[in-house]
Parts: C-alpha cells; structure tokens; sequence
C-alpha cells in the first residue's frame, strides 16, 4: 500500500494487513506522535490496514 508521508511530503510503499502502529514503528515513527489518516478517515493506532487502503501519516503539532 501507498503512505503518504507529511513533514518532509514523501509516499513510501508498504506491505499492508498489519496494524497502523505497526508501520508507524517500520517507518521510525513514535505511534504517540502521529495521527492515521485511512482512506480519508480518522482511525486509532489499533487498525489493521489493507493493501487497497488509502494512507496518510500526519505528525501532531502542539502550540499555544
């Protein structure tokens, strides 16, 4: 499956029917500091991810 990374813009392909976490953690990412985007929804760290599933992995950004 194709995940679109932001900060840098990249896609990267990956193999699917894991979990979200479980890429976050392939890729280098802490799960804790990413949001999932999948197939244009919201989706907990816990959901498995198809090959067919449109990904994107969006970093969370904190302010005041």
């Amino acid at each position: 499956m194709i995940v679109r990374l932001r900060q840098p813009s990249r896609e990267v392909d990956v193999r699917g029917g894991r979990t979200a976490r479980a890429v976050l953690i392939e890729l280098g990412f802490a799960p804790e500091s990413y949001i999932v985007i999948c197939n244009g929804t919201l989706v907990p760290s816990d959901t498995v991810l198809h090959e067919s599933d449109s990904v994107e992995l969006r970093p969370v950004i904190s302010g005041g």
